[in-house]
């Protein structure tokens, strides 16, 4: 058990950093004889079963409450749990899928997207790649939530008037003379 703990590497990222899909694939190519795991943001792993059933290309374009157009593009990972429970996937295995992705036109090669993982735990959820673990034997990404939020609060959500000296992130209510 020491052995294993000293050769253990963490990594987290900058909070709210994802992974990008170059380092991503730097990771799993120095460390192609282990198994590729995930971890949810609750310190559960998925089961070593998994299979990455997707790789996609994900662009999204849409305007916010405000009226100011965003867009975001990102490589998601599809992790699906089947029936079959002796499947392990190897790091290298999953860095010759990406390559194979590249290959056929799923992903352009140098984009250096986020990475997400796709999972359907109780309902389908994106998990942002914020981290990772290294062991002797796995190499383990470390999944983040995501949140939804306003983008235009300053255009959308009233603005209250604040009691002179109050604490302006505080939110009205008894201990406030909004």
């Amino acid at each position: 058990m020491t052995q294993s703990i000293e050769l253990m590497k963490r990594t987290d990222l900058p909070e709210a950093t994802p992974m990008k899909l170059n380092a991503f694939k730097e990771l799993l190519q120095a460390h192609a004889d282990k198994q590729f795991r995930l971890m949810l943001p609750d310190e559960h792993t998925v089961p070593v079963s998994f299979h990455i059933t997707e790789v996609a290309d994900v662009q999204k374009r849409f305007i916010d409450c405000g009226g100011k157009l965003h867009t975001t593009h990102t490589c998601q990972l599809q992790a699906w749990v089947g029936t079959d429970t002796e499947h392990r996937l190897m790091a290298g295995k999953m860095a010759d899928v990406l390559t194979l992705a590249v290959r056929k036109g799923v992903l352009t090669e140098g984009l250096n997207l986020d990475i997400e993982i796709e999972y359907e735990d109780v309902t389908i959820s994106q998990y942002p790649v914020t981290g990772f673990t290294v062991t002797e034997d796995a190499v383990t990404l470390r999944l983040s939530r995501r949140h939804t939020d306003c983008l235009a609060k300053e255009r959308c959500l009233p603005q209250l008037p604040m009691v002179k000296g109050a604490d302006p992130t505080a939110c009205c209510g008894s201990s406030c003379d909004c």
